[in-house]
């Protein structure tokens, strides 16, 4: 069996790895992305011919045509959580089967979310800067987290590990996700708006989907403290940039932190991230040796039980996969 892999090679290198390479390379022919450029669809098509499977990267989109243009393709596996950018419809009618890898990250955003905590509350990146570009920066009260009011938009696997790391910092946490119920003892579930009143700091960790799209409005923005803070670790188009930006510049919230945006693959768009008051960094959550082997290793499993003729775990479309291997 063939298998191409969409990784450029500065991606391939940091969100694939060479341990998990030799092991795809172990169970079947692995065609490599041997250029610098991400692929669009035209060039996804030519540089697969022939391929049974494609292990993408999460810049290399699953139009419609690519699927009509692969007739030999079975399955399209894609090495990321987020398939919003592969048509399923299209997949589905084509007979390819469409897998998601499971979430390796967990652990890694955590602790972003820490980090970004911490560094809002007390300044540090604000006072690094004003050392390093020669001014005395300003020694300002900082934020206690134990004792914080923690707000959590999205109780998935991040908002539960972040919740139970909060509480053991003594925080109060406080949860909103009109889709799970809250363990008791686990958190306090409240609704949206007043998760925005009375948190200290609020994290997004929502689902990205059409419901969700700029979740973070200006009305959502207004209802925060202005001594609270914001942190995006979900998607960009959680966000309506704008007002957040309007937040930050009228003083009406104390700051934000942002891993992703609505830049080229989620990163933060660059206008938004260099604002006073912004933390940035660029969609790096995941970008930790183990997180990216677990996404890499699982599209190891997923070929290895596709070989054997199994569904693999993470498979979305099973019921409509008619290129199943014989």
């Amino acid at each position: 069996m063939k298998v191409f892999l969409t990784h450029t090679p500065r991606s391939r290198a940091q969100y694939y790895g060479p341990r998990a390479l030799a092991a795809l390379q172990s169970l079947a022919e692995v065609v490599l992305h041997d250029r610098d450029e991400p692929l669009d669809a035209p060039a996804l098509v030519a540089a697969a011919a022939g391929s049974d499977l494609v292990v993408a990267d999460r810049l290399a989109a699953g139009p419609a045509e690519v699927f009509a243009g692969l007739p030999q393709l079975r399955a399209f596996l894609r090495c990321a959580v987020d398939i919003r950018n592969i048509d399923l419809e299209a997949a589905s009618r084509a007979g390819v089967l469409v897998t998601q890898a499971a979430p390796g990250f967990v652990a890694s955003v955590t602790e972003l979310a820490l980090g970004f905590m911490v560094d809002l509350s007390r300044g540090i990146s604000r006072a690094t800067g004003d050392y390093q570009a020669g001014r005395a920066p300003e020694a300002r009260m900082g934020r206690q987290l134990s004792g914080s009011r923690l707000g959590i938009i999205g109780y998935g696997a991040i908002g539960r590990n972040l919740a139970a790391i909060a509480a053991a910092l003594g925080m109060e946490v406080l949860i909103s996700d009109p889709h799970v119920a809250v363990p008791p003892g686990r958190g306090r579930q409240v609704g949206f708006e007043t998760l925005l009143a009375e948190a200290d700091i609020v994290v997004c960790l929502a689902v990205a989907t059409e419901a969700t799209e700029n979740l973070i409005d200006d009305a959502a923005l207004r209802r925060m403290r202005r001594d609270a803070v914001f942190i995006n670790l979900s998607r960009g188009n959680l966000v309506d940039e704008a007002a957040l930006a309007a937040a930050l510049t009228e003083g009406r919230i104390a700051g934000a932190a942002l891993d992703v945006g609505r830049a080229t693959d989620q990163m933060p768009s660059p206008d938004l991230a260099g604002l006073p008051g912004i933390i940035a960094t660029p969609h790096i959550g995941g970008l930790t040796p183990p997180a990216i082997e677990a996404q890499a290793f699982d599209t190891v499993a997923q070929v290895r039980a596709i070989l054997a003729g199994e569904v693999p775990r993470g498979a979305v479309n099973a019921e409509s996969w008619s290129r199943r291997p014989a």
